[in-house]
């Protein structure tokens, strides 16, 4: 399905376009349609999942007429539309949930993470694991465990899809090695990446060595990339702080993160070199759990 997420941006960018072409303010088409001056803003900005009619009315409004009006309602609907994780709620985690509508539509994917195994590839011991370290160290949990692993697995298997969008992960090489679950979970959780990997062809992984050269300042912060099948859905950039994420649909803006992978994806290793480290290191970390 088209990603409700990315349509709500677009619709919030094109009825912004015309309203400014119209040479309104967010004010003036407010009061010109008695609304508040806040749901033009949240409309504008993609914060709410729009009501139809209340698009047709803006739009009535500002003269909006023929193929204008036909396309823009349609973008209407699909940002109107509700995806499998709405039936999770936050339940499964708010900000999981944004990323699942987002993963919904994409065409390509491409993450840089320096925390943590990506969640498409996470095993269930694996997660319950981390739910285990978040409720040690922040006490109460903003979701519910059984939802939010459920939910998880949900997005691996849309991810995973045959149909699924192409998958490529620049990860840090301090993920595979520092362990912050069980030995014995972190190498069935890198056992599990050296197997999964090759059965889905969309679906690559290279570790960015401690060691390796870059021609680039490393980042603070988790990002990923998306591209959509509709050339008229801009791409975005997610970047992931410890508390918030931030999504980015400025050109320039993308562009920067772009560059900033393309530049650290030519300093990983290559895929097979990839799956040897990793198979290494599982290995290594297997041998932690026997007698000493």
């Amino acid at each position: 399905m088209t990603s409700p997420f990315v349509r709500r941006r677009r619709l919030g960018i094109e009825l912004r376009a015309i309203r400014e072409e119209r040479g309104l303010t967010a004010d003036q088409l407010a009061k010109l349609i008695h609304y508040s001056r806040m749901k033009i803003s949240r409309l504008e900005t993609g914060q709410v999942r729009p009501d139809v009619s209340e698009v047709i009315k803006i739009m009535d409004a500002l003269e909006i007429t023929g193929e204008q009006w036909n396309r823009t309602v349609r973008i209407a609907c699909d940002a109107a539309e509700r995806g499998w994780w709405d039936s999770f709620g936050d339940a499964m985690g708010a900000r999981q949930r944004m990323y699942a509508d987002i993963e919904s539509g994409a065409a390509t994917i491409c993450e840089y993470n320096q925390t943590a195994i990506p969640g498409v590839l996470q095993l269930p011991e694996f997660i319950a694991a981390l739910i285990d370290l978040t409720r040690a160290s922040e006490g109460n949990l903003d979701f519910k465990p059984e939802k939010m692993t459920a939910a998880r697995l949900q997005r691996q298997r849309a991810i995973l899809h045959p149909d699924g969008p192409v998958y490529e992960i620049v990860l840090d090489e301090v993920v595979i090695r520092r362990l912050n679950v069980p030995p014995e979970i972190m190498a069935a959780q890198l056992h599990h990446m050296v197997k999964t990997v090759p059965e889905h062809p969309g679906l690559t992984v290279r570790v960015l060595p401690v060691d390796a050269r870059l021609d680039t300042v490393l980042p603070r912060s988790t990002f990923t990339l998306y591209t959509f099948p509709d050339p008229d859905d801009p791409p975005m950039a997610a970047v992931s702080t410890i508390s918030t994420d931030n999504v980015h649909t400025e050109p320039d803006e993308v562009q920067r993160y772009t560059r900033r992978y393309e530049s650290l994806r030519r300093a990983a290793l290559s895929s097979e070199d990839s799956l040897a480290l990793m198979a290494e290191v599982s290995e290594r970390t297997t041998s932690r759990t026997g007698p000493t």
